[in-house]
């Protein structure tokens, strides 16, 4: 055999033996790393501990709705339970309070002249200050420390806003986001869900309406953003703290015929870690009586109630607080919403 020949089959080997161990890296590659995916997956490494920086949390305001009604709780979620896929911490906001300044009732006045509100303010308390539209009756209470204010159209002496049909709740919407946006009072973060209700005059009250085309005008909520996933909750879960009833008219002064603005800022990159309730200790609450009731929906007192969800999720406050909190939120027939706080009761205050 010549030199040349063994050279060639020598090659020949190497390059065999070569790309085997190329594949058997390859493929080693892969596997180790579906182990070690699967390990984590069986074994996830733990979290680390919850800082709980804030000390002791003051309770959560809930607000008193007079519902007092007890209920007899069964359990029937598509799970089978209750969720299995709770964490076991979850994050708590800081939210800043306002303070009065000198710049108070100048600011709130460019606010309300933005909103077409040009008349000379009326004190009403010491933060409370009336505005009127010197063109139509509509006024314009306002906090002048916090910024909340609420909106009212006289439509006794005024009817002319629901002489056109209303529009659609995408065009609603946007119309409200627009007056806030002119009067820069839009909150970055008030991009959640927006629902709509139908309504109609019947007899000097609003009521339901059941579609667009029987409705004199349209009202849209504009709830908060989810925070890590979890949505924004309310006192009442069918009514965001930022509300507007809107009217079909071409006037922009007569579009906004009632609104609610309850907005008060989160601070993300202020927060800390809290230790969060399991979804037994939760449920067990919510049968000794212990949850606040947000919507009692067709159900009443002494009724046995099926609980269709059990998930966490945000308490948006509808008047000053001092952080942004988690909840256990409960879901039941006819309508039924319950919340418990999700954070262990070792961190709440007296």
């Amino acid at each position: 055999m010549t030199n040349l020949t063994r050279i060639a089959i020598t090659a020949r080997k190497t390059i065999k033996y070569g790309i085997f161990f190329i594949i058997f890296l390859i493929v080693g590659k892969i596997l180790l790393t579906a182990g070690i995916s699967i390990y984590n997956k069986l074994f996830p490494a733990p979290p680390p501990p919850p800082t709980v920086k804030f000390g002791k949390l003051p309770a959560i305001n809930f607000p008193n709705n007079g519902v007092t009604a007890k209920i007899n709780y069964v359990l029937e979620t598509p799970e089978g339970g209750l969720p299995t896929d709770i964490p076991t911490q979850a994050k708590v906001y800081f939210m800043p309070k306002m303070s009065a300044n000198l710049l108070s009732l100048d600011s709130a006045k460019a606010t309300a002249q933005a909103m077409d509100f040009t008349s000379d303010p009326q004190q009403i308390s010491e933060t409370v200050y009336k505005f009127t539209n010197p063109n139509y009756p509509v006024t314009l209470l306002m906090n002048i420390v916090t910024g909340t204010f609420s909106i009212s159209y006289d439509l006794s002496t005024d009817k002319t806003p629901i002489s056109n049909k209303p529009p659609m709740a995408e065009v609603a919407a946007s119309e409200f986001r627009s007056t806030l946006s002119s009067a820069n009072i839009l909150p970055s973060d008030l991009t959640g869900q927006t629902t709509s209700d139908f309504l109609k005059l019947s007899n000097g009250q609003l009521v339901s309406a059941l579609s667009l085309s029987e409705a004199d005008l349209v009202k849209v909520n504009l709830f908060r953003k989810d925070y890590d996933n979890l949505p924004s909750m309310t006192g009442n879960p069918n009514q965001a703290n930022v509300w507007a009833i809107i009217s079909g008219s071409s006037s922009k002064d007569q579009q906004i015929i009632a609104a609610e603005y309850h907005y008060y800022p989160v601070d993300e990159t202020q927060y800390s870690t809290y230790p969060i309730k399991t979804s037994t200790e939760a449920f067990s609450e919510l049968q000794s009586g212990q949850a606040f009731i947000a919507s009692l929906g067709g159900n009443k007192d002494g009724d046995t109630l099926k609980i269709r969800r059990v998930y966490l999720a945000y308490f948006d406050p509808n008047d000053q607080a001092d952080f942004y909190q988690p909840i256990y939120v409960f879901e039941g027939d006819n309508g039924f919403t319950a919340y418990l706080p999700a954070v262990t009761s070792t961190y709440y205050g007296k």
